[in-house]
């Protein structure tokens, strides 16, 4: 058991940096205000962020069910990975996972309200569904970030 351990948490360092090494070849200037630990937040964000649509679009199309659980269901499942891909990939977090998944709960679930809210509305208003969960992600994305690193 501890070999599994060992071996993915060398896997997911290996990954870490294979996402965000290239920083280190920036400018120090740049790389002040680009730190690895938001260019590989970014990068998974909009990995599972990929993921969210891609679920919302199938469940759109091949599903009866309403937007908002739809919204939902797939917001769901690309936030649990995004929680799992930051914690081990990014942050390489190995703190005990019960009070980082309880703050990250809350934050999630102000995402949540945005995202399904945002997107509700602006397809009842007659926006593709699509582009207005692109445009509830714009929405939400900073708020994420800053509260993650809390």
């Amino acid at each position: 058991m501890l070999v599994v351990v060992v071996v993915r948490t060398r896997l997911a360092e290996r990954a870490g940096d294979v996402l965000t090494s290239w920083v280190e070849r920036l400018p120090p200037r740049l790389r002040r205000y680009l730190p690895r630990e938001l260019v590989g937040f970014a990068i998974l964000g909009a990995f599972t962020f990929a993921v969210d649509l891609a679920l919302l679009a199938g469940l759109r199309s091949g599903t009866r069910l309403p937007l908002p659980v739809a919204v939902s269901l797939a917001y769901v499942a690309a936030f649990g990975l995004n929680f799992v891909l930051n914690r081990t990939v990014n942050f390489r977090s190995h703190a005990p996972v019960g009070g980082q998944f309880a703050r990250y709960a809350i934050v999630i679930a102000f995402d949540y309200l945005f995202t399904v809210g945002i997107t509700s509305g602006l397809s009842a208003l007659g926006l593709d569904f699509r582009l207005a969960r692109l445009a509830a992600a714009g929405c939400v994305a900073v708020f994420t970030y800053t509260a993650s690193r809390w």
